[in-house]
């Protein structure tokens, strides 16, 4: 069927052998869309980012750029600033009628960790052509924080599909028309666009900004930091802000989000002229996300924005992403949020799992 494959069809490519990984896998690791990918053991300082090209395996680019290696195995810390490959426990063996599409986790991005995957004759980040038989590797840049990985840890994760099943703007419209994708007027312009919400209730916080000097996050501590020791509060009593170049911030949407059990969502970029900054699309929508029955009713999207060469002044109901939907090959077994460890069902403006909240 044509689609994303959901977590049922997942265990059975995983049976089947087109996904191979050398141990077994932990609760969680299968998502209703998609598969969280892990670390393995060593990772590979590199002196820039790359891709394999046509024709070439990332092992043979490796020894290009390597300047040295790095053991994993119990702990070390990945460098704010520098570039690193690490080799992921999970390989693949796709049928010719499957492709794949990799993104970082939604706790990867609000930490700023540029997580991208790269493949053998890979000539694009974050896609695996249909058919692809190899290794995956996860190339990793901490631009705001400092991060202690170790093996096993899930920074991205991989969605399958058959063949194509974006939703057309009339789609989109007609599906929103029967059950609600956002609440209030949906803004459906190559695919359903979504704004930055800058005048939160009853308070005028309205987002953070990172720290430019921090300790280390340990990635398997959640809770665990205090937000203040690492964020900057950004507030605003008129509804906007400015941004400030090179910053990190984390904002939130507006609108609540709904992707209905049958559906699944990415995250995409708005147009680059509507001004000098980009949303950090980390992430992808899993069935059910902000879905009433899930507990999700109310779920809003967490901004990743980073600005570019100049300031810029951002305003409250402002369009700076938009999410694309697609069909799911059958309905998951199982829901975003419902009875799964779903960190952020239900959320509006949150920092990743890692931090303490607010009591």
């Amino acid at each position: 069927m044509t689609g994303v494959c959901p977590n049922q069809q997942i265990e059975a490519m995983i049976a089947a052998g087109e996904i191979i990984a050398p141990a077994p896998m932990p609760e969680g690791q299968i998502q209703p869309a998609s598969l969280d990918l892990r670390l393995g053991t060593v990772a590979y300082r590199v002196r820039a980012s790359f891709l394999a090209g046509e024709g070439n395996t990332v092992a043979e680019r490796l020894s290009e750029f390597e300047m040295h290696q790095i053991d994993l195995s119990q702990g070390a810390v990945l460098e704010k600033g520098c570039v690193y490959l690490v080799p992921l426990m999970e390989s693949l063996a796709l049928p010719a009628d499957i492709s794949a599409v990799a993104n970082a986790k939604s706790s990867t991005g609000r930490l700023d960790l540029l997580t991208r995957t790269i493949t053998d004759g890979g000539t694009e980040f974050d896609r695996v052509p249909a058919g692809y038989t190899g290794p995956l590797y996860a190339e990793i840049c901490p631009r705001s924080f400092s991060v202690l990985v170790r093996p096993g840890m899930r920074l991205n994760q991989i969605r399958f599909r058959t063949g194509q099943a974006v939703l057309s703007d009339d789609q989109l419209r007609e599906l929103h028309g029967e059950t609600p994708l956002v609440d209030g007027e949906a803004v459906i312009q190559d695919g359903l666009g979504f704004s930055v919400d800058l005048r939160l209730p009853d308070t005028d916080l309205v987002g953070y900004r990172a720290k430019p000097h921090t300790g280390v996050i340990d990635l398997d501590r959640i809770g665990a930091y205090d937000p203040a020791e690492y964020w900057e509060e950004v507030r605003s009593s008129d509804g906007r802000i400015i941004l400030d170049p090179g910053a990190f911030y984390i904002l939130v949407s507006r609108e609540a989000v709904h992707i209905p059990p049958d559906y699944a969502a990415e995250m995409a970029p708005y147009l680059a002229m509507v001004g000098e900054f980009r949303v950090h699309y980390a992430g992808f929508f899993d069935p059910g996300f902000g879905h009433a029955a899930a507990g999700g009713s109310g779920s809003r999207g967490v901004l990743e924005v980073r600005c570019h060469e100049a300031p810029f002044v951002l305003e409250h109901g402002q369009v700076v992403g938009r999410l694309v939907y697609e069909r799911m090959a059958e309905t998951p077994s199982q829901l975003y949020g419902a009875g799964i460890s779903s960190n952020y069902q239900g959320q509006g403006l949150k920092l990743s799992k890692h931090f303490k909240t607010a009591t």
